[in-house]
C-alpha cells in the first residue's frame, strides 16, 4: 500500500467489539492542526489495558465512530497552528491523554506537550506519562509517609513496578503481591520487597510477618473479584482500600464486616480524570519528578515487543498475554 504527502496510515475501528475482531488499518487524509494545537509525527505509541476498553466500548469514554484508538505517544512535531508559540518542529515530545495515536501522525494540544530529554530513549518516552503520571498521582493520593507500608497486587505489572519505584524513593514500604515464582523472582531482582505469592498456601499469614505485624494502611487492588477481598483482610483499622483496576473482570467482592468493623473506605481511582484534576502546580511537579528520574536512568520502561500499525490486532492479542516483562508497542509506518 503506497501514500502520498497528504495520506496517512491509521489504525480504525468501525465499531466496539474484541480488539482481534475490530482493529483494522486503513489511509486517511493526514490531520491539519487548528490554533492551538500541533501535529505530532508518530514514533511509538504503546498499548494501554484502557486503549482496549475503549476498543470494547466499555470504558469511560466511548469515541464516536468510526474512530483510531491510541492515547499515548512519543513523536516529533512536524506541524504548527495558529497562534502556537514556544513549539518548534522537529521538536521531539510525549504526550499522554491524547486522541487517535495509533497512526502516522496525531493532532494535541501544544501546552501539554512534554518535551523529552535526548538521553530517554523512545521504549521509554513512548510510556513516561500516563501509568507512571498516574502512578505518582495514586502514592500522593495514598497520603502516605516514610516506614508506613501499603500493599499491592498485581505487582508484576506496570503500575506495581512503579509504585514500587517511586516509594521507594520515599521511603514508603510496599508489600507487593503476585502470582507464580517467575513473577516472585522478576520483582526480587528489581530489589522490590517483600514479594509474596498468592498462589502459595498460607500467604496471608505470611503477610504479617514479613511485616513485622505493622499496619498495613493502604491497599491498591488492580484485579478486583475476590482478590480485593484478600487485600481487605490485610487493612489495618481506618484504612483505605484503593479501586485501580479490575484485571479479573469481576466486581469487587469484599466482607461487609471487615468494611464495617474495620471503618474501612473503599474508593476508586481513575488516572485521566485524576491527571485533570491536579492543578498546574502540582502537575509541573510531578512531571518534572518523572522526566528527571527518566534522564538519569532510575526510571526505564521496557518494551516486549514492537508491532507496525498494520498488525494492530496482532499486537493487541499479546498486549494481554500473561507473562509479558514489557509493554507492546506501534511504530508509525512513516517512522
Amino acid at each position: 500500500m503506497t501514500t502520498t504527502e497528504a495520506d496517512m496510515h491509521a489504525v480504525v475501528i468501525d465499531g466496539f467489539g474484541e480488539p482481534k475482531d475490530v482493529l483494522t488499518t486503513r489511509e486517511l487524509p493526514a490531520p491539519e492542526p487548528g490554533p492551538g494545537e500541533v501535529r505530532i509525527a508518530t514514533i511509538l505509541s504503546p498499548i494501554h489495558n484502557h486503549d482496549l476498553a475503549i476498543v470494547r466500548g466499555v470504558y469511560g469514554y466511548r469515541p464516536p465512530l468510526p474512530a483510531t484508538p491510541g492515547t499515548e505517544a512519543v513523536g516529533v512535531v512536524d506541524a504548527v497552528g495558529p497562534g502556537v508559540t514556544g513549539v518548534e518542529t522537529g521538536q521531539r515530545v510525549a504526550v499522554a491523554g491524547a486522541r487517535a495515536t495509533w497512526a502516522d501522525s496525531f493532532l494535541h494540544r501544544a501546552e501539554q506537550l512534554v518535551p523529552v530529554p535526548p538521553g530517554v530513549p523512545d521504549e521509554t518516552a513512548c510510556q513516561l506519562l500516563a501509568m507512571p503520571l498516574s502512578s505518582l498521582i495514586l502514592l500522593d493520593d495514598l497520603g502516605v509517609g516514610p516506614g508506613e507500608w501499603i500493599v499491592v497486587n498485581a505487582a508484576n505489572g506496570a503500575v506495581g513496578r512503579q509504585v514500587n519505584l517511586f516509594a521507594r524513593q520515599r521511603g514508603v514500604r510496599v508489600l507487593s503481591l503476585v502470582r507464580g515464582p517467575a513473577s516472585v523472582r522478576a520483582l526480587e531482582q528489581l530489589g522490590f520487597g517483600p514479594v509474596l505469592d498468592t498462589e502459595v498456601d498460607g500467604w496471608a499469614e505470611r503477610a504479617a510477618e514479613v511485616t513485622e505485624g505493622a499496619p498495613i494502611v493502604r491497599a491498591v487492588d488492580q484485579i478486583s473479584g475476590r482478590a480485593a477481598g484478600a487485600l481487605m483482610s490485610l487493612l489495618a483499622p481506618r484504612g483505605e482500600l484503593v479501586s485501580f483496576g479490575a484485571l479479573s473482570g469481576q466486581p469487587l467482592i469484599v466482607d461487609t464486616g471487615a468494611v464495617i468493623f474495620k471503618q474501612a473506605v473503599v474508593k476508586g481511582f481513575w488516572g485521566q480524570q485524576r491527571g485533570a484534576e491536579i492543578d498546574r502546580a502540582d502537575y509541573l511537579r510531578l512531571i518534572t519528578e518523572l522526566v528527571g528520574l527518566a534522564a538519569d536512568g532510575t526510571l526505564r520502561l521496557e518494551v516486549q515487543a514492537e508491532f507496525p500499525l498494520d498488525r494492530a490486532a496482532e499486537a493487541a492479542v499479546l498486549s494481554e498475554t500473561p507473562g509479558r516483562n514489557g509493554k507492546v508497542v506501534l511504530r508509525a509506518c512513516a517512522r
